[in-house]
């Protein structure tokens, strides 16, 4: 669609990554031109749902296009997944959160793990633009679950891969990949800790006692996404901070993850009973709002 025709917050293209993972791209020229990596977006896919806050994966401030991968693993995900090219999302807030910090750190580690991936991307693409050697080791349930696996490859100096199942790379996690590195000589100056809230913990404990400064990139619960509504909270060396407008990347050495995974089961009865819905042949309701 030529791009005067386009209308704002309209979905540009659309495509299916694999089982559980689309690629959605979406004409937001405003939220383009300002965005930066490590920033996240807030969708509400039509008048009645929810928001959810979405990493920025990419965006192109020619074309006024910013792209986001989404998983749909609940039900808010799900229904913006049903949307499709030239159909329009209700409401897009952003760019939100804090930008990475970008220098030249000299070597840094990507830590990503599912999903994560698609938040380390526009990190380590900044980074090695920067001038660091950029060292990425990227984690997945099964080699199937894996993304951005050739874009990430060609950004990163050595790239290392790890599946619980061992059907690509090492068998195991992320972290033993990272903790293999340091153990055999690796010097890294930051390492970026990018996924679930147990790896993030687990890289912590990793690199605390070398003192290598370690940024995890937190996601938990967001409401307004605009500092408001307290749902973000986490703990950061024993103060209370909003994930949304103080991070959402912090010093993991800092952060209470144990607080942060009790917290992020807070809706999981409700997550599963709206999920149910959809797998029980219920409705997507965003197609009855266009």
């Amino acid at each position: 669609m030529p791009e005067d025709k386009l209308q704002i917050n309209q979905i540009t293209a659309k495509e299916q990554i694999n089982s559980v993972t689309k690629k959605i791209t979406v004409y937001a020229p405003d939220i383009a031109a300002k965005a930066r990596s490590g920033q996240f977006v807030i969708f509400r896919t039509h008048e009645d749902s929810e928001r959810i806050p979405l990493t920025l994966a990419s965006w192109d401030r020619e074309k006024g296009t910013i792209t986001h991968i989404v998983q749909e693993i609940g039900f808010s995900t799900v229904e913006l997944g049903c949307l499709e090219v030239g159909q329009k999302i209700q409401n897009v807030v952003g760019p939100l959160g804090n930008p990475t910090e970008i220098k030249n750190f000299g070597t840094a580690a990507i830590v990503c793990g599912g999903l994560g991936t698609a938040v380390a991307y526009p990190i380590a693409k900044a980074l090695k633009e920067t001038g660091n050697k950029v060292i990425s080791i990227i984690g997945a349930r099964s080699k199937n679950l894996f993304i951005l696996e050739d874009e990430m490859r060609a950004l990163s100096d050595e790239i290392y891969f790890s599946s619980d199942d061992g059907t690509k790379g090492q068998k195991g996690f992320v972290s033993d990949v990272l903790k293999s590195l340091i153990e055999k000589g690796y010097n890294f100056n930051i390492v970026f800790a990018i996924g679930p809230p147990i790896m993030m913990s687990v890289v912590a404990d990793i690199t605390r006692p070398y003192g290598i400064k370690t940024i995890a990139s937190l996601n938990p619960i967001m409401v307004d996404g605009m500092g408001m509504c307290g749902a973000c909270r986490v703990t950061i060396d024993g103060k209370t901070e909003f994930a949304c407008v103080d991070g959402p990347e912090f010093d993991a050495h800092k952060v209470d993850f144990k607080e942060l995974i009790q917290r992020l089961k807070s809706y999981c009865s409700e997550e599963k009973y709206l999920s149910s819905l959809h797998s029980t042949g219920g409705h997507c309701q965003c197609q009855r709002h266009q």
